[in-house]
């Protein structure tokens, strides 16, 4: 299937394996490239030097295209591009609006820039920049995410940008890439189904907890971080939602110490770091802690498997996903659905008057 997506990154299939803090790794990018679709590994979670090597061991194990994504607002934002650039990555993705400038940048060297949006206006701005691409995620999706359905904010896009525009939000099946494309999507973003897959590094007992997961286990809370975040109701979440603001404070240090422990940070650079994202913010001090620490309370679930410490990012989908194929049985799936779902849409003379 040949869209606009396929034809700027140079992938077989539009499917999208978008870039998980702690998840989308070497692993898993490589299986999405060698499956046909476009992987996107993760660098916030990176050093510098991490991320070298990361690259360099998805080239050890795929000649096909993909992407690395990154925070356009690091200090080292531009050390991380010059690493896409020396290393001929094809693709660069953005959780934050890169600056017209880092999009020249990439852009003169080649790269595509495809940044992510939640709203129209967002978009807008980033293709009168000169993004080559975007990505849309609807109130679906997992993690940090807004309040508008897929199905609303992405024809809106659509119609306001003239560049490929990938859906994101709420998608797992063939069913979904045909409806995406056919409301003017040029593929589609799956963040969730890739996780839930054989290829994915998740640990199997937190796999099992999205899979026993019902779409009405999956809430939008602002009690980790401030901001609105969907994700898994797990005790954690019940408890700082439940928990008074002393409460929710004590709890935060005891955590905040134990991350701390686990990332080598000092109590300075956190409290630099909750202090940066705090504002703006309406954000109560055990928030600021958390938000400090959200990468490492991410890591506690996807990387050491303690649902009990951690929170579990995800999109409503989980609620009806009920397998982990391999990537490469999950994207040949998604292709076979939809050219089936194509073949036998009603034709307009058969249509009931």
């Amino acid at each position: 299937m040949r869209t606009a997506l396929t034809e700027l990154t140079g992938v077989r299939h539009p499917v999208v394996q978008t870039g998980m803090g702690w998840v989308a790794g070497p692993r898993l990018v490589s299986a999405t490239a060698n499956a046909g679709a476009l992987g996107i590994l993760a660098s916030a979670t990176m050093t510098v030097d991490e991320l070298r090597a990361a690259v360099r061991e998805v080239r050890s194990r795929t000649d096909r295209p993909f992407g690395v994504n990154l925070r356009a607002d690091a200090g080292d934002a531009r050390d991380r591009v010059r690493i896409i650039v020396d290393e001929g990555v094809r693709v660069a993705s953005f959780a934050l609006a890169p600056s017209r400038d880092l999009i020249a940048e990439l852009k003169d060297a080649g790269v595509v820039v495809v940044p992510s949006v939640g709203a129209r206006r967002h978009a807008e701005k980033v293709a009168g920049w000169g993004a080559d691409a975007v990505l849309v995620q609807g109130g679906e999706g997992g993690g940090h995410t807004g309040e508008v359905a897929t199905s609303v904010l992405l024809p809106q896009v659509v119609d306001a940008v003239d560049i490929p525009v990938i859906a994101a939000g709420g998608f797992r099946d063939g069913r979904g890439l045909v409806a995406a494309l056919a409301q003017g999507a040029a593929g589609i973003a799956m963040g969730t189904r890739f996780l839930l897959t054989s290829d994915s590094t998740v640990p199997d007992a937190v796999k099992a907890r999205y899979l026993a997961a019902t779409v009405k286990d999956v809430t939008v809370t602002t009690a980790v971080d401030g901001l609105p975040h969907r994700m898994l109701r797990t005790e954690l979440v019940a408890s700082l939602e439940d928990a008074g603001r002393v409460r929710a404070l004590a709890a935060a240090l005891r955590r905040a110490a134990g991350f701390r422990r686990l990332s080598g940070l000092s109590w300075a650079a956190m409290v630099r770091e909750g202090l940066a994202m705090r504002h703006g913010k309406d954000l109560s001090w055990s928030q600021v802690l958390l938000a400090a620490n959200t990468p490492m309370l991410l890591r506690a679930a996807m990387v050491e498997g303690r649902t009990d410490l951690g929170v579990m990012a995800s999109g409503q989908i989980a609620g009806v996903i009920e397998d982990l194929p391999s990537c490469e049985e999950l994207v040949a799936r998604i292709m076979a659905e939809a050219a089936h779902v194509l073949r036998t849409l009603p034709r307009p003379e058969s249509a009931a008057p």
